[in-house]
């Protein structure tokens, strides 16, 4: 892996099709030893993870990494614990009040290694979708992909 690549370690494709995803922030993650060999592994999920203000700090909370299978055993950490989201104190506050006053859910859309070989947490802020929306666009996928399999053809 070159310097310059960005490393993806997970995705939350599920939440692109229960949410739509207003904005996206970059943000930091508190983490023991253990959990960034893990990570470089790639053993995450995002599955039913989201996001928490609590007392001023965002948590991550039900993001599950599994335990470090070369480690020592005692060495090893909780893989769902609650890890802190480091984010400046005006980001906290933004996001604060977008879900206080929009009604939005702070969701982890993707873990990933950036250039510089740290891990960050790719957080989207969100609102919910009904069950129509998700209807709609499946619709419209299915559409743009008849499209440009009909582009392809000619």
């Amino acid at each position: 892996m070159k310097k310059s690549e960005v490393k993806n370690v997970a995705t939350n494709r599920r939440a692109f099709h229960d949410y739509f995803i207003d904005d996206k922030i970059e943000a930091g993650i508190e983490l023991q030893g253990s959990e960034v060999k893990s990570l470089r592994a790639g053993q995450a999920n995002l599955k039913d993870s989201y996001a928490k203000i609590i007392n001023g700090q965002v948590f991550l909370i039900k993001c599950h990494i599994t335990p470090y299978v070369y480690s020592g055993g005692f060495d090893n950490h909780e893989p769902e614990r609650q890890r802190r989201l480091l984010f400046h104190r005006k980001e906290i506050k933004r996001l604060e009040r977008s879900v206080e006053t929009k009604g939005c859910t702070l969701i982890p859309t993707r873990i990933y290694f950036n250039e510089s070989g740290k891990v960050k947490v790719e957080i989207g802020l969100a609102r919910g979708k009904r069950q129509f929306d998700k209807r709609d666009s499946l619709a419209e996928r299915d559409a743009k992909r008849e499209l440009d399999r009909l582009r392809k053809g000619n």
